[in-house]
């Protein structure tokens, strides 16, 4: 272990990332016996992270399957078939509806978890996965596409709690120079739920006439484990030292998180934070409307999360197995689920440039490479007639995904995180999460029916609007790679974009952005952002090879 903590060390100071050291750092603690408790922690948790993906995916396959159920419901009912407008209607809001229980559950994060606190809250909530499930999973027995659209609804607000409890609990059990490392662990579940979704899709597995509402319901499943392994989780620290003032019992959970009988640093981390927290006012979100400081880093903010969501990557989720069709590919399903392999692989990658290449140029990169693939995409589907015209509709599928994954996917709420200080954050990132989700509503209502008048046309519009958003992050969207909150600030205050940096890799905290949950927390305190915050002036003019010999110290200590 020492040889390991040495060699750590020495591909710190060889200029190693911050992403390569955090992956060293979780291989040290994979193989150490006394972090088996942290692992299993994490592993629970990051159980809602995947159900937030499975739930995102399960409604693609099943798209004509569903379709015919709601036809021949309103057959039973009315004598007759239902008008192919109706149906589209019907199906819209089955698929968006989702999207409006995030929105609710995404604004509650924060009143539940302080509420009951963070382990807790999860039990509590997996109740309404159990509920939504049974609502889809009982739907053809009782001939109602109502309880479809009401267990989309249950279920949304189900994944919009967790999309802010997960990535909460799993930031606050961390350890601080893992914190980022970790924090990564629930976009991944998220990925890797969608994909899980697209291969239980498969008309060989559950994908039929007949289990279809089995595949709805299976989100019951992981709701049921993960209620019975949460008890034997800990209460975040965090929770129990800064919100009900037990030391002792924070105390002792770390030991067991941590595994030594040390942990001074971390207490006295908790208790600086609980400090400073208690000195800085929370804003409201009114206030950050009012505040003229406030509002140009809002509205960066607010545009970077329409960015995410107005650039068609949920149409092609949603609705990937039907393009497919209509480009003339045998086999859509099987490519859909590739589109799934693909977004998994370039997340992780992602992970690992993030902190090299920089936010806003990843941003751009990621908008100008979906701009390309969507007019691939109308092209492919113009000329479908054309032999090989289905190959090129798979590669600019797979290409989308891939350029979404690398920026507008994990961007937006690094860069979020980052242009406010911890009294502003909360309302930012409320307001922006719940603009991430109404548009994610919007995309997810309207998609079907601009498909049905533009037809093969449809993604030209998300082409233009890619390539406004691309415009206004290259005038408007700062940097904010290595730099502290003052040197935004001040950036912001000057209509100047912020400063560079003095040195080339960025601060460990940067890395810790990664961890930011899809949807805001309102009132959090430790959330993952926390430790997003900037290190002092002194650190930030720190000589290279100081800052990097520290950071190889904090590795010796993990």
């Amino acid at each position: 272990m020492n040889r390991l903590c040495y060699e750590a060390r020495f591909c710190c100071r060889s200029r190693w990332t911050a992403s390569g050291l955090n992956f060293i750092c979780i291989q040290l603690i994979i193989f150490r016996k006394d972090k088996r408790y942290l692992l299993f922690s994490l592993a629970t948790a990051v159980i809602g992270s995947l159900q937030f993906g499975y739930n995102t995916g399960v409604i693609n396959a099943p798209e004509m399957k569903l379709k015919s159920f709601f036809n021949v419901t309103w057959y039973k009912r009315y004598n007759k078939d239902i008008d192919p407008g109706v149906c589209t209607i019907v199906w819209s809001v089955a698929v968006s509806i989702f999207s409006v229980g995030g929105m609710v559950g995404s604004f509650s994060v924060g009143v539940i978890a302080n509420q009951f606190g963070r382990r807790r809250s999860m039990i509590l909530v997996n109740s309404l996965a159990v509920i939504g499930g049974l609502l889809m999973g009982f739907s053809t027995i009782c001939s109602s596409y109502e309880m479809v659209i009401a267990g989309r609804l249950v279920i949304g607000l189900f994944c919009g709690l967790f999309t802010g409890l997960t990535p909460m609990y799993v930031g606050e059990v961390s350890p601080t120079p893992l914190r980022g490392a970790f924090g990564t662990l629930h976009q991944l579940g998220v990925v890797v739920g969608i994909l899980i979704a697209q291969i239980f899709g498969l008309e060989a597995l559950l994908g039929s006439d007949d289990l279809w509402p089995l595949l709805l319901a299976l989100t019951v499943a992981p709701a049921v484990l993960q209620c019975i392994l949460l008890p034997f989780c800990p209460e975040s620290p965090r929770f129990l030292l800064i919100n009900l003032n037990r030391e002792e019992e924070a105390r002792n959970v770390l030991v067991r998180l941590r595994g030594s009988e040390d942990v001074r640093k971390d207490l006295q981390e908790m208790k600086e934070e609980s400090a400073k927290m208690a000195m800085e006012k929370k804003v409201t979100i009114a206030e950050l409307f009012r505040t003229a400081a406030y509002r140009q880093p809002l509205l960066i903010a607010i545009m970077l999360q329409l960015s995410q969501q107005l650039s068609g990557i949920n149409a092609v989720f949603y609705y990937s197995t039907g393009i497919f069709s209509s480009a003339g590919v045998q086999q859509p399903i099987y490519a859909t689920i590739g589109a799934g392999v693909v977004n998994t692989i370039f997340t992780i990658v992602s992970l690992f440039l993030v902190e090299k290449a920089g936010r806003r140029t990843l941003h751009l990169l990621g908008l100008g490479g979906m701009a390309v693939s969507a007019l691939l995409m109308t092209v492919s589907l113009l000329l479908d007639n054309i032999a090989g015209m289905s190959y090129v509709a798979i590669l600019a599928v797979m290409l989308f995904v891939a350029m979404f994954e690398l920026g507008p996917g994990p961007i937006p709420w690094f860069i979020v995180a980052e242009l406010f200080s911890q009294g502003p954050r909360p309302a930012a990132m409320a307001l922006a999460g719940c603009c991430n989700w109404t548009a994610n509503f919007l995309v997810g209502m309207s998609f079907p029916t601009l498909q049905g008048w533009l037809g093969s046309w449809v993604f030209l519009i998300f082409t233009g609007l890619l390539i406004v958003f691309f415009i206004f992050t290259f005038i408007k969207v700062p940097e904010t790679k290595g730099k502290t909150f003052d040197e935004i600030a001040r950036g912001f205050s000057s209509g100047a974009p912020p400063p560079s940096s003095s040195t080339e890799d960025p601060p460990a905290s940067a890395s810790t952005a990664v961890t930011l949950p899809a949807s805001p927390v309102k009132e959090k305190v430790p959330l993952v952002e926390a430790p997003a915050a900037a290190p002092s002036p002194v650190a930030e003019t720190t000589p290279l090879e100081a800052k990097q010999g520290s950071t190889g110290e904090q590795v010796e200590q993990v």
